[in-house]
């Protein structure tokens, strides 16, 4: 067992928490923690949301758009703890612009000591939610009434859940690294375009649903309906596009030269630029069960099918 004392002060919000920690490990090597004595002094009338999203890119989006609501509601600025690890290896600066909606803490380690201050005094002194509370809690599309007023001036939520209903994705402007291999890719796709996203890989309940018949069958009505249709192409399956570009000569548009990692920044920017070629386009094909299928026709509001349904 390792003790460990903290001293922090965040100028932000005029805290100051002292936490004494112990730290442990289960007979199978998981770390523990649990805070033994805190004492905080903070300035009279604070208020502070702290997001921590949880999982990839879109479910990451949604909550902190969630959060944004939630913030507004309260009266106060949110804060968004960023952490970079092998679901999304990408500091969010890499992938998109500053906003005036919030502000962004990157971190590396889930023992990061700004990370630990914040959660340790949100459980000792506040309100802290995870996955878990936010489903317990949701009601229909958003948090219960009760349970929202009940949090208190101090509350730090990490879910990859959305618990408010938010369609302005305005905060979320690509950085200008990847803005104008966005916008080069864009200009390509034409007034005809329909998206096609084909999640594969560790989603079972998209491959199960939407099988690669059930996209050529929604393609080939597309087509059926508008012969000039171009198809935008994102997927994580290298074989998927193989395959559809045979069965569609010269119809299939996409980034060719993706990174497919998610623990890279190159991996993710190339998936920031799939969201948002196919929130370009006119409809979209998309995968059951995927929150990427869902940001992406949300973004603009633009119909969407699930292949398979």
């Amino acid at each position: 067992m390792t003790s460990i004392s903290l001293l922090c002060y965040d100028i932000g919000v005029k805290i100051i928490i002292f936490v004494h920690t112990n730290v442990f490990e289960d007979c199978k090597g998981a770390k523990h923690v649990t805070a033994l004595s805190a004492t905080i002094c903070h300035r009279k009338g604070t208020h502070m949301l702290i997001i921590q999203p949880v999982g990839g890119l879109c479910n990451r989006m949604r909550s902190i758009n969630s959060a944004r609501i939630l913030a507004k509601k309260r009266g106060e600025k949110l804060l968004v703890i960023w952490f970079v690890n092998p679901e999304l290896g990408c500091p969010f600066e890499r992938i998109f612009m500053p906003t005036d909606e919030f502000r962004v803490i990157n971190i590396r380690s889930k023992w990061n000591l700004r990370k630990m201050f914040y959660q340790l005094s949100a459980m000792a002194f506040g309100s802290f939610a995870d996955n878990q509370t936010i489903r317990q809690y949701k009601g229909e599309g958003q948090l219960d009434e009760t349970f929202e007023k009940s949090l208190k001036k101090l509350t730090y939520i990490a879910t990859e859940e959305h618990f408010y209903e938010c369609h302005d994705y305005a905060p979320f402007v690509p950085a200008t690294e990847i803005a104008d291999k966005i916008r080069q890719k864009q200009a390509k796709l034409g007034p005809h375009a329909v998206g096609v996203h084909i999640r594969r890989t560790d989603n079972k309940p998209a491959i199960g649903k939407s099988s690669t018949d059930a996209f050529c069958k929604s393609m080939e009505e597309a087509l059926a309906q508008d012969p000039q249709t171009m198809f935008y192409l994102a997927t994580d399956d290298l074989s998927e596009e193989k395959l559809l570009r045979e069965k569609f000569p010269g119809k299939i548009i996409s980034n060719e030269e993706r990174d497919l990692s998610r623990n890279s920044i190159a991996g993710i920017q190339d998936a920031m630029l799939d969201l948002f070629c196919l929130a370009s386009t006119t409809k979209i094909i998309g995968s059951f069960f995927s929150s990427f299928t869902d940001i992406a026709a949300d973004m603009h509001q633009i119909p969407k099918i699930i292949a398979g349904e």
